[in-house]
């Protein structure tokens, strides 16, 4: 058996490095390092609690309004305060643009360049594959990324700015919306469907967002060639090379739900087990610090009593990613989760009673791009622009708050403790530190690690082609992962 070392990984946000044991020209187990120490939950100690919507949204540039959501949920909760409807569609239209914007920039710009590398230069499909996808020159960058930049500008018109905005509140949003306002950013969601159908899909959302099995996705792929659309392109590819056996973790997904207009959610709370729908109960979270480079603790805590200690660096861990576990597993997260939970047919069909696969979560997160589409489109809607966009009430000195959400990579939670008025204990536990964390007290490995076992690694790769794809199929951000 050998030892590879992968990394760190390009077009990744933050460090990452994989440490291998290959044998066989297989995976036999795997690693994953988190280098990176951010200390966030220590920075926030002793602040104003309304202090963490600003510091909150600077843990990450990608996903900076799903950082202020789980803030402002947990505030909220602690002040035992709702949110006024006209700031409950603002916020879920602006953690919208950020989410599908994400899924748009990790297909584009993070997962399909790998089919342009040379190493698959003899394939049938590389050459045209090349040309669409490469990093930087590839002909698709040049529509998506003008794409993406119109739809942001809801950000502008909602939330002021991005990243880092300030505009999300616990109580709903400051910004007021006109109605020229609601008319400007219909018509740029409007511009934004057009290129979907032209371009990603070639075929309209409804269409796409009705398939409901993987036969049927299959029929859709073959009704035009490969290159009409950029899915049907990766929906080839990827049959091509068998990713839906490529990548497989474990049985457990979890949602903390996505998107509130309604007083529930769009993509529903709860679990998805080996093929039968359950309740979260997330009372049963708790984070293991075992192999992670931490001060040593009595075991794993739940997180509104989580402790983030540094150690002296004579542990055995081998990262700084905590493993989060419910009820003592591993669950991953992300699009995948979210359309396995909420019962969308397609993706409960591609994973069936097993587990997810890399063609799975690049499906799931394509498909969800459509769905969230044509909800903002009803969200905008019921927008009422001489209603009232935020409640306020005062922060208790002495309460505590969850703050539970979906960013586009899965579930992220912040916990609050404040004493005295000020926060006593700032706990963070995001969707790479789920898919990404480190065998736990008991050996068990992570979501990533356990989807690394049997990848192939050929004769002379020094960065296996199949441990790419199943790395980006979570799309790390490795910034959110350590706090």
């Amino acid at each position: 058996m050998s030892r590879l070392i992968v990394g760190p990984f390009n077009r990744v946000e933050g460090d990452l490095e994989v440490k291998l044991d290959v044998e066989d020209c297989a995976v036999r187990s795997a690693q994953v390092v988190s280098p990176l120490y951010r200390g966030f939950e220590r920075i926030l100690q002793g602040k104003q609690p309304q202090e963490a919507l600003v510091y909150a949204p600077r843990i990450c540039g990608i996903c900076s309004v799903s950082q202020s959501v789980a803030a402002a949920r947990a505030l909220g909760e602690a002040q035992g305060l709702g949110v006024a409807e006209n700031g409950r569609l603002a916020i879920d239209l602006i953690h919208a643009a950020e989410n599908v914007a994400d899924h748009l920039t990790h297909f584009y710009l993070f997962f399909m360049p790998d089919f342009a590398r040379d190493a698959y230069a003899g394939q049938p499909w590389h050459e045209v594959a090349a040309t669409r996808f490469r990093a930087l020159t590839g002909t698709a960058a040049e529509q998506a990324l003008p794409a993406r930049a119109q739809l942001m500008h809801m950000m502008g018109i909602l939330a002021g700015h991005w990243p880092h905005t300030l505009g999300i509140r616990p109580g709903g949003s400051t910004r007021a919306v006109t109605a020229n306002e609601q008319a400007r950013m219909a018509g740029i969601v409007s511009a934004f469907r057009r290129f979907l159908e032209r371009v990603l899909f070639a075929d309209t959302l409804e269409r796409v967002a009705s398939l409901s099995s993987a036969d049927e996705l299959a029929a859709w792929c073959m009704e035009k060639p490969a290159p009409s659309g950029d899915f049907r392109h990766f929906l080839s590819i990827s049959d091509a090379l068998g990713l839906d056996g490529t990548g497989r973790a474990g049985r457990l997904f979890m949602s903390y739900g996505a998107y509130h207009a309604a007083g529930g959610h769009l993509f529903r709370r709860g679990l998805w087990r080996a093929g039968r729908s359950a309740p979260l109960d997330a009372s049963l979270i708790a984070e293991d610090t075992a192999n992670a480079w931490y001060a040593e603790s009595s075991g794993p805590l739940p997180p509104a009593a989580g402790e983030t200690l540094p150690g002296d660096g004579t542990g055995k861990g081998y990262t700084w990613c905590k493993a989060p576990r419910l009820d003592g597993e591993a669950a991953e997260v992300g699009a995948i989760a979210r359309q396995l939970v909420d019962g969308q047919p397609l993706i409960r069909d591609l994973v069936g009673s097993g587990s997810g696969n890399v063609h799975a979560r690049i499906v799931a997160r394509i498909l969800e791009i459509a769905l969230v589409v044509m909800a903002m489109e009803r969200w905008i809607q019921d927008l009422r622009p001489n209603g009232r966009f935020c409640d306020h009430a005062a922060m208790p000195d002495d309460c505590e708050g969850a703050g539970l959400t979906e960013a586009a990579r899965g579930s992220l939670g912040h916990w609050l403790k404040v004493e005295s008025g000020r926060i006593a204990n700032y706990q963070i536990i995001a969707p790479t530190t789920w898919n990404f964390s480190p065998r736990d007290g008991a050996g068990n490995p992570g979501p990533l690690e356990i989807a690394l076992e049997g990848a192939a690694v050929r004769p002379g790769e020094t960065e296996p082609l199949a441990v790419q794809h199943i790395v980006r199929s979570f799309d790390p951000c490795m910034v959110c992962t350590v706090h």
